[in-house]
Parts: structure tokens; C-alpha cells; sequence
């Protein structure tokens, strides 16, 4: 995710100190319901159940037959300092050579779908067809397509999943030029006549938000651009302006590419196209009117600045009067092209989050993560809001804010189908730990069970037209700025190990006992819990 921020390095003695503060966390976080309902059963006929990746965090082959450099690649190459522990996804977990490996657990779990990305400059290596088209890289992604195909598992495709082509941040500066807009449409283009036939649900980005906030605003993700008072020893960039160009440019490269799908190769490929969109749920930090509208300029900061112009053709208010110019404006042409650009909503969900009115601005230190004059966090006078995933991300789970974002993407957006493309929850990396104890991931058990749970809620009682869940991730990976400190996965990889065996944790055994139905699976992920060894 996904959009998994960095990790703290003093996660480990963190973790112990909040065993107590996390015993005070309200029960009112969860929803409540039967075990028993949460199954192939629980959910409505056609329901997808599905697991997820990213192309930069497990391929690897970073340079192998004609596949061109990402941005990645030039970031964690060139500042390797700015990843935690230093690494890159050069290698990752070697899905590239082993993606049939990946189908195959994909199989066994019982899966209906896999998300997966794909890597444009593995099929561009300059960005663009005229600087040639590698042959290689499109035959990898039929195989992969094929061999899920054959499994009965459908692929389920995101095609920019924050990994530009370094060639075009090299050419103009990737999505901070509009240039970017054309060459993703003919990049997309090229995606539907070789893939389509296959490939039925199509995500055009993953997490525009993420891109401009963590890469143009806070300098942490690549680029690695932000005003030089953040004092991220940044490659430079302008957090004040920049943010919402690359927002701007990415919401355009969308909508002209589901213009074209619609209109070139729907009717023919019958599929959907939508975009992933990740948010936290905010609540005020106190129950006062300063603190509720802090909660809903935060909603409209992150999840708003993606939703309304796809839905509405325009930003929202609260955005164009705190951010003024230096927010962009569309053209009458582009708001009507934007309007309803999407047949789904991907919904990617992590965390609760408190906001606390925040009005004081620095004129001389604008940016964007200050100009909703709300301050987010996860503890309320020293009382986290839910169980915190051991990271800087500032992950507190609040499954309760699941059902809560999908009922207000009902409510304000038309009642859109939705596709939960991630959900999950992080641990900490400790090679110390023999394996089975290292499969014995309780808390994503848990974690899974709980959102699934304000899931059927949602789905039952409020009427949300959610139509599938994927959960995040297959397997552990490159987790971005924090390297391979941390682990994501419902699989378990040694990262030392170089054959990168996966290995089912405890919450791919439950998970595989529900989708499958089958009551032996479960004493098979207990004895992972029970075991003393």
C-alpha cells in the first residue's frame, strides 16, 4: 500500500510501552458480531475475496531483460540513507521469477482475485513507445495473467502504483508536468489491447495521495521533493505548491484514460475501471465544533482532494478557500471528463485517526500538510485510539472507522460500488524469532476479523455496495521508505533466505479455513498459535 508509511526505528521499545497504554483502548473501536458469520456465507452472492501487492515491492529483476530504471530504482540507488536500512527492491522477494509460486498460494488460500501492478517502465523502458516496447516485459505479464487465469483467479490490474518511469522524471519531471497526462494514456492504451481480453477490473492509480504528500510535501517517498525548511535534505521541490500539481496532473491522467477505456474497449472487453483511493477515518479530537470541523477538513485534505473531482468535478470547498491559488483549477472540459470517472471505488483503509483543530500557519512555511489547520494523531491525552501497528505510519486500528468511511462514501458519493482493495496491518521485522513463532501473527488474525466484521456491518445494515475485500499483503515485502524492516504479509518470507520460500502465517490459515469452508483448515493455523516451538 498500498501507502505504509516509515517506520519507526524505535519500534521495538515502543511496542512494549504501549502493551499499556493499548489495555485503556474502548471496545466501542469494534463492531459486533458472530465469528461464525464471517465467511464465504456472510457476504453477498458474487462477493470477491482477494489478496494484494505492488509491483516495485516484490518483483525485483530491477534491471533484467530491457526493463528501464523507476524511480525507485534512482531513489533508493542514489539516497539509499533515506531508506531505513539502506535497501531497495532490486531484488524484493523475486516475484518476477517466482510469481507462479504466488498464483499457486493464491490458489490454495482460495482466493477469487490478485491485485497486482504493473511496472511501466518493465513494458516502457524510456516511458513511451517510441523509445521502444519491451517484448520481455509484456510476455512476464501474460504469463502472469495466464497462469492466474488458469487457477481460476482473477486478475484484478492497478497500473501505476507510484513507480514513474525515471526517464520521464529525467524528461520533465514526471507527474509534476502535464506531459504526464498523454504518455499514461498511451502507456494505458497499450495495457488494454494486450491485456484486456483477459484483465476485467482495471485501477488507473493507486493512492494519488500518497504520491504527492509523502513524495512532493514530506520528501520521504521518491522523488524526495520538499521545501528545503523541512529539513529532509530534500532533492528539491516547494511543499506549498507542488503537492497539489502532482495530485492535479494524476486526476487528469485518470480520467483521460477511463475516457478511453469507455469508449475504446469497454464495450467490446467488458470490464471496469475504477481508482484506488486510501484515507484514514478522522474523529474530533474532542467533541467540540473546532475539533468536528478539523475532522472534516482532514477527511477533505486526503480523502475529498481524490473523491470530488472524480465524482463532482471540482475540489472541495474547504480545499480552494485554505489552499487558494496554489490550488489548480479545471477547465470546464476536464471537471465534465472527471465527473463520474470511475465504474468502482477502490477503498483503501488502514487506520482511525484524531484531528484536532490546528489555525496557526506559518505564511513564511506553507505546505500542504498543514493547510487543513488540523493536526492528526492517534493518541488523545495519552490514550491510543486502537492498537497501534508498530511504525510511524501512525497506524491505531479502529475498525469502527471502517464501516464509518464506507458509510460516508454512500452517503456523499452516490452509493458507488467499492472494491476494499487494502486492508492490513504491520509487525515488526525480528530475524531472532524462530519460525514458528514468526508465523504466530495473532494481531493481523484479529485485525482481519475485526474489519471484515464492521464490514458485513456496512454491507448489512447501512446498505454500502461493497463488492469485494483484498487484503494486504500476499506475502512480506519492500515496505517502501522502511525497507524491509517491517512486514505487511499474510505469507512469511525469510529476506535472508535465497530461495524466498513463503510460508502461510496464522492469518492465511484462518483466512484460507473461511474462503475455503473447510473446518480442518482451522486446528492447521491453531496448532501454529498453540505451538510452543
Amino acid at each position: 500500500m498500498a501507502t505504509q508509511l516509515i517506520l519507526s526505528v524505535f519500534c521495538a521499545v515502543l511496542s512494549v510501552v504501549l502493551v499499556v497504554a493499548n489495555s485503556r483502548v474502548d471496545n466501542s473501536a469494534k463492531c459486533g458480531c458472530d465469528e461464525a458469520l464471517i465467511n464465504r456465507r456472510g457476504f453477498p452472492e458474487g462477493f470477491i475475496f482477494g489478496s494484494a501487492s505492488a509491483a516495485y515491492q516484490i518483483e525485483g529483476a530491477y534491471n533484467e531483460n530491457g526493463k528501464g530504471s523507476t524511480m525507485w530504482d534512482y531513489f533508493t540507488h542514489t539516497y539509499p540513507e533515506k531508506i531505513l536500512d539502506g535497501t531497495n527492491g532490486d531484488v524484493a522477494v523475486d516475484s518476477y521469477h517466482l510469481y507462479k509460486d504466488d498464483v499457486q498460494i493464491a490458489k490454495e488460500m482460495g482466493l477469487d482475485s490478485y491485485r497486482f501492478s504493473i511496472t511501466w517502465a518493465r513494458i516502457l523502458p524510456g516511458g513511451t513507445i517510441s523509445k521502444g516496447v519491451n517484448q520481455d516485459g509484456i510476455d512476464y505479464y501474460n504469463n502472469l495473467i495466464n497462469e492466474l487465469v488458469d487457477a481460476g483467479i482473477e486478475p484484478f490490474v492497478t497500473m501505476f502504483h507510484l513507480d514513474t518511469p525515471q526517464a520521464l522524471e529525467d524528461a520533465y519531471g514526471g507527474f509534476l508536468s502535464s506531459q504526464m497526462v498523454a504518455d499514461f494514456e498511451e502507456f494505458a492504451d497499450l495495457l488494454f489491447r494486450e491485456f484486456g481480453d483477459r484483465v476485467k477490473k482495471w485501477l488507473t492509480v493507486n493512492e494519488p495521495w500518497c504520491l504527492s504528500n509523502l513524495g512532493y510535501a514530506a520528501g520521504i517517498f521518491a522523488p524526495g521533493r520538499c521545501s528545503e525548511w523541512v529539513g529532509r535534505n530534500c532533492v528539491g521541490g516547494d511543499s506549498a505548491t507542488e503537492p497539489y500539481i502532482v495530485t492535479h496532473n494524476q486526476l487528469l491522467a485518470h480520467a483521460t484514460v477511463v475516457k478511453l477505456y469507455r469508449t475504446k474497449y469497454q464495450e467490446s472487453q467488458k470490464g471496469e475501471i475504477g481508482m484506488a483511493v486510501n484515507t484514514f477515518w478522522f474523529l474530533p479530537y474532542y467533541n467540540t465544533d473546532e475539533h468536528l470541523k478539523a475532522a472534516d477538513r482532514a477527511l477533505d485534505f486526503m480523502f475529498g482532494w481524490v473523491m470530488d473531482p472524480i465524482t463532482f468535478g471540482r475540489y472541495p470547498e474547504s480545499m480552494r478557500t485554505r489552499a487558494g491559488s496554489r490550488l489548480p483549477n479545471f477547465t470546464k472540459e476536464e471537471a465534465d471528463m472527471l465527473k463520474g470517472s470511475y465504474d468502482f471505488l477502490g477503498l483503501n483503509y488502514y487506520s482511525g485517526m484524531y484531528a484536532k483543530d490546528n489555525p496557526i500557519i506559518n505564511s513564511s512555511k506553507l505546505s500542504f500538510t498543514t493547510d487543513s489547520g488540523a493536526k492528526t494523531t492517534g493518541l488523545r491525552d495519552g490514550v491510543p485510539l486502537g492498537d497501534q501497528g508498530c511504525s510511524l505510519s501512525r497506524y491505531y486500528t479502529y475498525p469502527k472507522g471502517f464501516r464509518e468511511i464506507l458509510r460516508h462514501i454512500k452517503d456523499k458519493y452516490n452509493n458507488p460500488a467499492i472494491y476494499v482493495t487494502e486492508n492490513g496491518i504491520d509487525e515488526i521485522r525480528n530475524d531472532s524469532l524462530p519460525l514458528s513463532e514468526a508465523l504466530r501473527d495473532v494481531k493481523r488474525k484479529e485485525y482481519f476479523y475485526d474489519h471484515l466484521c464492521c464490514l458485513r456491518e456496512a454491507i448489512e445494515k447501512d446498505g454500502v455496495n461493497v463488492k469485494g475485500y483484498f487484503a494486504w499483503a500476499l506475502t512480506d515485502n519492500f515496505e517502501w521508505a522502511s525497507g524491509y524492516l517491517v512486514r505487511f504479509g499474510i505469507y512469511y518470507i525469510d529476506f535472508n533466505d535465497k530461495l524466498f520460500r513463503r510460508f502461510p502465517k496464522y492469518s492465511a490459515l484462518w483466512l484460507k479455513s473461511i474462503l475455503r469452508g473447510r473446518i480442518d483448515e482451522k486446528p492447521a493455523a491453531e496448532s501454529i498459535v498453540s505451538s510452543d516451538h
